[in-house]
């Protein structure tokens, strides 16, 4: 049924990113800017079921493609995120021997250079959106690749995804996207990138 999205529920408490991210923005990121979303894409999908004509739905595709777009980037960037191994919390910024990083090894040569094209790309964006590490479908080969605003990645299989919108670091890092980015690795899930790029190369829809 339309209409009928929610907040998830984070896999970890609000302060279990620090460091690298604060217990105030994962506080609010996820329950004002994310319910936002939520909220926003329920009602535009509750307008859209009462639509009468073409014109009234394409008046309501931009917020359907907005806020869609933030409630699908922000549930799997939660997922894309745990505590960092650095501090003894759990297995964030680890990447183990296995198929993602064969992967990441053939693609970019290591994972230092995968940060690096990733964050250069990412900082790049002109004004809000998202940086992706996703798997190519028609080539299997993992890709660095940019959206815009809350556009959801379509044209690959999102294994990671970094929110640079600036309500995810401003509060901690100001106007530094860089050191963003450069911290944001020490609390990747790639146990979970692991998942999702074995699941797309099996050719499950994500």
């Amino acid at each position: 049924m339309s209409g009928q999205h929610t907040l998830p529920d984070l896999p970890y408490s609000y302060d279990a990113l620090e460091p690298y991210i604060s217990q105030q923005i994962m506080t609010l990121h996820h329950t004002k800017h994310h319910q936002t979303y939520v909220n926003a894409l329920n009602a535009a999908e509750l307008s859209y079921a009462k639509t009468a004509t073409p014109k009234e739905r394409i008046a309501l595709q931009a917020a359907l493609r907005f806020n869609g777009g933030g409630h699908i980037n922000h549930s799997l960037f939660w997922k894309n995120l745990a505590p960092a191994s650095s501090e003894g919390k759990g297995n964030g910024g680890v990447l183990k021997s296995g198929p993602l990083k064969d992967a990441i090894d053939s693609a970019f040569g290591s994972l230092e250079n995968l940060k690096k094209e990733f964050n250069a790309a990412t900082a790049a964006i002109q004004g809000s959106g998202w940086g992706w590490l996703g798997l190519n479908p028609s080539t299997k080969c993992l890709e660095i690749a940019t959206t815009a605003n809350q556009d959801p990645l379509l044209t690959h299989i999102p294994i990671i995804g970094v929110d640079i919108w600036e309500h995810a670091f401003y509060l901690q890092y100001l106007n530094v996207k860089v050191d963003y980015l450069n911290a944001i690795w020490s609390v990747i899930n790639f146990e979970e990138a692991e998942k999702r790029y074995i699941e797309g190369l099996s050719g499950s829809k994500l």
